[in-house]
């Protein structure tokens, strides 16, 4: 990279301004620092690239590996599965039946009306404030309050 110090970048302003001409210099620097500017971004721009495309490459290395894994997970798990097949097999028809699992309980018949309240409060907010179904119970008195017509002094 290119070293430039305090020194350098007055001897360059000092030469631009002879060599430009003071009318013409702020025009000139305005355009040099937009060719800067555009620059870096490019620079950047090109940087960004180059980083996703090695961690693109990463990830489908981590990918590739991932899947091995799993492909060996899964042959150690067909050859348990089949050693306990073999096991099973060979062994009588008596220890079968018994490590067959019990039937599942017959369930209890539940009369419908059992749980009304839960059933209407499921219905929605929404739907109550549309039909005016009231949700919060008032006193007589709240009630009275509520409804009075204010006096305005």
């Amino acid at each position: 990279m290119l070293d430039l110090g305090i020194e350098k970048m007055a001897l360059i302003g000092v030469v631009a301004l002879i060599v430009i001409g003071p009318e013409k210099l702020p025009r000139v620097a305005r355009t040099v620092g937009t060719l800067l500017g555009k620059a870096q971004r490019y620079v950047n721009d090109v940087k960004a690239e180059v980083n996703r495309s090695m961690e693109l490459d990463e990830l489908r290395k981590m990918k590739s590996t991932v899947e091995e894994a799993a492909r060996d997970v899964e042959q150690n798990i067909h050859s348990g599965v089949s050693d306990i097949e073999k096991q099973l097999s060979t062994t009588s028809g008596e220890t079968l039946s018994a490590l067959a699992e019990p039937e599942p309980p017959v369930p209890v018949y539940k009369h419908p009306r059992k749980n009304w309240r839960l059933k209407q409060g499921a219905t929605p907010q929404w739907y109550k404030a549309r039909n005016g179904v009231r949700t919060k119970a008032l006193s007589g008195a709240a009630r009275v309050a509520r409804f009075r017509p204010h006096k305005i002094n």
